[in-house]
């Protein structure tokens, strides 16, 4: 079902729009013309937001390759020593980008971690929780939706964690 959004650019549903939709959650919708390689400072720039408050899904794998996923400030990378002994693994490495558009359903630059084709577990970077809006991905290249972070634990038992390391 295509519609438009405030500028009349065309908006598809994806499956991470149903997934908030079906659970009645409130989000607003933000495209922007995606860049290869932008990441979330072109996102955030497009879109007049600071990148802290930009959430990237990233698909990682444990040492026995069993998914998960991990929201990150956009500004932030994960340290994935911090993560691996948080959870309990030995090692946790991201994924190969075709590995994860597998598990996840969506291509990478487009992952959203709502309406996934796989369960995986979702890691959450605690300090996001803390902010009142963050942008994520909506589940398509170029489109960021607008939620309250406590979505993230509330639909998707995302687990607060610390493995944030300053770009």
């Amino acid at each position: 079902m295509a519609k438009k959004d405030s500028k009349g650019v065309h908006v598809s549903e994806t499956p991470a729009t149903q997934m908030l939709k079906a659970h009645q959650v409130e989000f607003t919708e933000h495209p922007y013309d995606y860049v290869e390689h932008g990441g979330t400072a072109h996102s955030a720039a497009s879109l007049g937001l600071h990148e802290h408050t930009v959430v990237k899904t990233l698909v990682m794998q444990d040492q026995d390759a069993r998914p998960l996923i991990v929201l990150m400030h956009g500004d932030c990378k994960v340290s994935t020593k911090n993560l691996a002994r948080q959870i309990g693994a030995k090692s946790v490495e991201p994924c190969k980008p075709e590995v994860a558009n597998r598990h996840s359903g969506y291509l990478v630059g487009g992952t959203s971690p709502f309406g996934t084709r796989k369960a995986m577990p979702v890691f959450i970077e605690e300090s996001i929780l803390a902010l009142p809006r963050i942008a994520i991905n909506g589940g398509r290249r170029g489109f960021l939706v607008q939620i309250d972070p406590q979505v993230c634990v509330q639909l998707l038992g995302a687990t607060p964690v610390h493995c944030a390391l300053a770009e």
